[in-house]
């Protein structure tokens, strides 16, 4: 089974940027579609952003819009996620995964292969 692997998380000013790579085990995954979720303390896990196969339709959460950037290397089976303008509320670890459907504006935490890996922590604070 095709295991994605999260990093590039850390802790952040507010004010200041992370890239996210979302890295597959093998090959194979130019042949879905991705999405990045995040789980904040005592919160649930919400949808923050996703992109198709071919890596031409983008969907952002409102939290994020015009501050990340989601984006694939088919080549090198990853996904990243480019995020600026980080505030506090940011902070939550953050997972990728395949999905089940294509990208599009209903996508959600119940519509992915396989389970949660262990994520990365992004911590945004003064």
């Amino acid at each position: 089974q095709l295991q994605l692997v999260e990093s590039g998380g850390g802790l952040v000013h507010p004010g200041g940027s992370l890239r996210l790579s979302c890295a597959a085990s093998g090959s194979g995954l130019e042949y879905y579609a991705v999405g990045w979720f995040r789980q904040a303390p005592g919160k649930g896990r919400e949808g923050v952003s996703c992109i198709n196969t071919g890596g031409g339709r983008t969907i952002y959460a409102d939290a994020v819009k015009g501050r990340f950037t989601i984006s694939r290397d088919n080549g090198k089976n990853t996904v990243y996620l480019q995020m600026n303008s980080l505030k506090p509320e940011d902070t939550a670890v953050y997972h990728c995964a395949r999905l089940k459907r294509n990208c599009d504006g209903d996508y959600s935490a119940g519509d992915i292969f396989g389970s949660w890996g262990q994520g990365t922590q992004v911590t945004v604070s003064s």
